[in-house]
């Protein structure tokens, strides 16, 4: 049965439809905005996942080359893994829906999305996720939807709905919202520093539109009759719990004032070993019951502590940041390093300065680009003190460097006055709480320490979120075992200006703007705190850059004027490196990026390549090269051109041969006289003397 909805979005018509292709997965449907189209599906499977505190939910996105007219690159020409763009895509969707399905389902959920057609205008990401929701929606699987997410951008004092891929390159805001019924349930932003008060009206804005595709959503999936698909949930044992209770809160209340989180993760760890010992022999069969129990237990404790008492686990107040400590300059033959600690969170950052060809090459949907500013974050087992499989990057590295190199990009110096490749990589060495946001400080501290240009520190903060029925609590600077209980994560990061990037996560349906709003502005004096902190150590970016990093120099030249530079088969331009030891990269445009290991080799090369692109005026008088003698004249070089001095031009008598006044390989001032249609030049020695013999007399 094949149904249609139409809707308008940002000015632009949205379809959604289902009931035409992939019919045999438990729900499908295409969204389609502009020429920009998504195939969503989802299906659940018959088996059931032991491990019951987990919710079985996968989700997939996957970009198709063709959808772009294009053949993937490579020698396979097969598109294999995912890019970290559709990683991250993934996760927005995934972190929308997470937290609107039972906790305690069984089943296994796959979700899996396919970009069928891009237009190069319209982002495919928000139609990946109003497909899964909707895909969702039709089915019987249990799930408190559907979510309506709408991107909003920013130009000057207008907000846009869903802008397109160029007035994005304009917007000061790239923000993603996702509404459910409940109210707002992911946040997702990039930001050129902007006030609190903006990015709530962006929210706000997005609130109409969201709720409308919410209603089609729900229009389309009335049309459809659902599957009496059954789902398997894992009840708990009433009698259990009570026992498990008896036997443990005490104790657990007990151990809530130790603040080191080994050693309280350890104390906990007892408890919950010597009560599974205990209880067990009555309950053979409900191992894995006890634990989740205990577990439960322990989060009730600790949020009634919080909510009730306003006690932290750490015995901070709901607005008290831990200690922080900064460092730079910790590494000695790094380009730029700092260490940041904050509380029991401890961020390695490191800066390395790279030239043009150390940039990213990306082959995404939207064509080749270059990357020139990247972030990569690294969680080993040691930051918890465990021992696991040390493998490539996760999803959640993945995600949390994107969100660290996000926060950090509103301030990174344009490549116009700063031509470096910019490498920051932070590795993470203890975790309790918010290690993506001690990423942000440290890079900001690394990067001031290698000199590179930032217009400010940028500081980043955590704020979650203890809500029980009406009352709730937000927390700043949440440590691990907030988060782990805690309803949200809500990451801000920010200059003293304004925000450059949020990311927030949530375990419950939604939260209000009434929460969004305390927890920003909790969020901005927490920020304000930091900065402070890491001002002491270093207050502006270093004057020059480490002796250890490359020395570079950026020209622009007339693009005529690179032939001149390249030379007969790369015979200038290999004879300027060969020369002065530099590497030279060339863009279509003009710029050239110069960089060799010091300055002065480097400087050598750009006055080599400005002699050789220089501009030549008519009546100006400029030092050339006797390139060769003829009957008639001589040909001198000027700043790689060559022009004639005809032989009545040499001198202001009559000479019978070239011979008698030059010769070649001589230095001789000459004036141009004129430059003909074919760039040709005429010269003048006679009225390069006369000139310079008028400005002697005056």
């Amino acid at each position: 049965m094949e149904i249609e909805e139409k809707v308008k979005i940002g000015g632009k018509e949205l379809i959604i439809s289902t009931g035409k292709i992939a019919k045999l997965a438990e729900g499908s449907c295409v969204v389609r905005y502009g020429d920009t189209v998504v195939l969503s599906s989802v299906s659940s499977s018959e088996n059931l996942v032991e491990e019951i505190n987990v919710l079985p939910l996968t989700v997939e996105y996957r970009e198709r080359a063709y959808s772009a007219g294009k053949i993937p690159g490579g020698f396979f020409k097969r598109e294999g893994r995912p890019r970290e763009s559709e990683i991250l895509t993934a996760r927005l969707i995934d972190r929308s829906i997470r937290p609107l399905f039972p906790s305690n389902l069984m089943n296994e959920i796959q979700v899996m999305n396919f970009v069928l057609s891009f237009d190069l205008q319209n982002e495919a990401d928000i139609l990946g996720l109003l497909g899964t929701s909707c895909a969702l929606s039709i089915t019987s699987i249990p799930f408190k939807g559907p979510i309506g997410g709408v991107r909003v951008g920013k130009i000057k004092d207008e907000y846009l709905i869903n802008p397109t891929l160029e007035q994005l390159e304009e917007s000061t805001l790239d923000i993603v919202v996702v509404y459910s019924k409940y109210g707002v349930v992911m946040l997702e932003a990039g930001a050129k520093e902007l006030k609190e008060d903006e990015i709530l009206k962006a929210i706000d804005f997005a609130k109409e539109p969201a709720y409308e595709l919410i209603r089609i959503q729900e229009e389309l999936s009335k049309k459809l009759p659902k599957a009496n698909k059954r789902y398997t949930f894992f009840n708990f044992d009433e009698n259990l719990k009570n026992v498990l209770r008896e036997n443990a809160l005490q104790k657990f209340q007990e151990i809530e004032a130790i603040q080191d989180k080994k050693q309280r993760a350890s104390e906990i760890q007892k408890v919950k070993e010597e009560v599974l010992q205990k209880v067990l022999p009555n309950f053979e069969d409900k191992e894995m019951e006890i634990k989740i129990q205990l577990d439960l237990i322990e989060a009730e404790n600790v949020r009634n502590k919080i909510v009730e008492e306003g006690i932290r686990p750490d015995g901070r107040k709901p607005n008290e940041i831990r200690e922080i400590k900064c460092e730079v300059g910790v590494l000695p033959r790094t380009h730029g390093s700092a260490l940041f600690t904050r509380g029991q969170t401890q961020a390695l950052v490191v800066t390395t300065l790279g030239t043009e060809e150390d940039a990213q090459i990306l082959d995404d949907l939207e064509g080749e680009s270059k990357k020139r500013y990247m972030l990569h974050y690294n969680f080993p087992p040691l930051a918890t003190g465990e021992v696991k499989p040390v493998r490539g990057p996760g999803r959640r590295e993945i995600g949390h460097g994107a969100l660290a190199e996000r926060a950090l990009l509103a301030v990174i110096p344009p490549k116009e006055s700063f031509p470096y490749t910019i490498n920051v990589v932070s590795d993470i060495l203890e975790s309790n709480g918010s290690s993506s946001m001690a990423t942000v400080c440290g890079g900001s501290l690394s990067l001031m320490d290698a000199g590179v240009p930032i217009t400010r520190p940028v500081a980043g903060i955590s704020i979650g979120l203890i809500k029980e029925k009406d009352k709730f609590v937000t927390l700043t600077d949440i440590a691990g075992v907030e988060d782990h209980y805690g309803d949200m994560d809500f990451k801000i990061a920010g200059t003293e200006v304004g925000i450059t990037a949020i990311q927030m996560d949530l375990k419950i349906d939604g939260v209000s703007l009434e929460i969004l709003e305390k927890a920003l502005y909790q969020a901005k004096e927490a920020r304000s705190i930091i900065l402070n902190e890491m001002n002491k150590v270093i207050l502006k970016p270093r004057e020059s850059i480490s002796p250890y990093a490359p020395k570079m120099l950026t020209l622009k030249v007339n693009p005529d004027r690179i032939k001149d530079v390249i030379g007969p088969g790369g015979k200038t331009i290999k004879g300027i490196v060969d020369e002065t030891g530099v590497k030279i990269d060339i863009e279509t445009d003009g710029m050239l990026h110069i960089s060799g290991p010091d300055s002065k080799v480097v400087q050598r090369a750009a006055d080599i390549i400005k002699s050789l692109t220089q501009e030549i005026e008519v009546g100006k008088i400029y030092l050339g090269k006797v390139k060769k003698i003829v009957d008639f004249g001589a040909f001198v070089e000027v700043y790689g051109q060559d022009g004639l001095i005809h032989i009545s031009e040499i001198e202001d008598r009559r000479i019978r041969r070239v011979e008698d006044v030059l010769k070649e390989g001589d230095e001789v001032l000459v004036k141009v006289l004129e430059i003909d249609k074919l760039g040709r030049l005429k010269l003048s020695r006679k009225e390069a003397l006369k000139s310079l013999s008028e400005i002697k007399k005056s």
